[in-house]
């Protein structure tokens, strides 16, 4: 090839490359640089929504329901009544939420010793049912605000010698298993170690069969729930004015849903402004007894 031609050629190649590189690459790259940190960013964004919960009230509202788990023999916050229907003032307040977020409420009894793995495993949403507020269960559980205050009592039968909590030494009393009233005897030390056994059994209801048969001398148990039984039955109890914990409710939902938490926590506090919060509590209680929103 010819000195003038080689040269003509090398320019045109030189020539070239320099459009390829001034029209192509510079745009491709931050094309490319631009597409990896969207992607980057959505990423990050599914991550923190998933470790957050940000899609579990979504995914109530697509299914179109919110499953409540609870016991089914804790009067007066949730329980069977004469028509075997669950009734209750918890129930009352989730029906009202479940209706103003537009869901349908599902009741499902759980087994209370398996009410975190039932949570945990997605077999129910939330846990309300007198839940008591613990920071034991605050490292598994997500509260929503505390709604009502509560104390856990010792109850004695009415006609008993027994005025305080040491006239129960050497006494047995009865409690709900992994309850809120197997937390307050266990940080109680003296007293616990004062007492011949504690009995753990299914429910209150069976604790209070117990004490009223004699097997035990006294029911730990929820104020609230002891007041309830004391004044619907016919069998004399009452509460001893020592109380062993001071307490709050809560409703409880899985760690990572705070979504949904939020959304039922603001309903509540919506109620209580409108007052209706006040209003089933008047029918349970007699008086407004609620705490959240005040």
């Amino acid at each position: 090839m010819k000195k003038g031609k080689l040269i003509k050629v090398l320019a045109s190649a030189m020539a070239l490359t320099f459009l390829i590189a001034g029209c192509g690459t510079p745009g491709d790259s931050s094309s490319s640089s631009s597409t990896a940190s969207e992607s980057k960013v959505a990423e990050n964004t599914a991550v923190s929504n998933t470790s957050t919960g940000e899609k579990s009230w979504d995914k109530v509202k697509d299914k179109g329901e919110l499953v409540l788990g609870l016991d089914e023999n804790f009067p007066p916050m949730g329980f069977r009544d004469g028509n075997n229907n669950i009734v209750g003032y918890d129930i009352d307040l989730a029906k009202e939420v479940a209706a103003r977020l537009g869901v349908k409420l599902k009741i499902q009894p759980i087994n209370w010793d398996s009410k975190d793995q039932e949570l945990n495993t997605g077999n129910i949403d939330c846990i309300w049912n007198g839940f008591s507020i613990n920071e034991e269960r605050k490292a598994n559980i997500l509260f929503s605000d505390p709604y009502m205050k509560n104390n856990q009592v010792v109850v004695v039968a009415a006609d008993s010698k027994f005025k305080t909590l040491a006239d129960l030494k050497g006494k047995s009393v009865s409690l709900q298993a992994q309850s809120s009233a197997a937390d307050a005897i266990d940080k109680n030390t003296d007293f616990k170690k004062s007492l011949k056994d504690v009995v753990e059994l299914k429910d209150n209801t069976l604790c209070l069969m117990d004490l009223k048969t004699g097997n035990t001398d006294g029911v730990v148990m929820d104020e609230i729930v002891a007041r309830y039984q004391i004044k619907m039955n016919s069998e004399k109890y009452r509460i001893l004015d020592e109380s062993l914990a001071a307490e709050e409710y809560g409703v409880g939902f899985r760690k990572a849903d705070v979504q949904l938490m939020t959304k039922v926590n603001d309903t509540l506090k919506t109620m209580a402004k409108e007052g209706k919060i006040a209003e089933i509590s008047n029918v349970w209680f007699g008086k407004d007894i609620s705490i959240i929103g005040k």
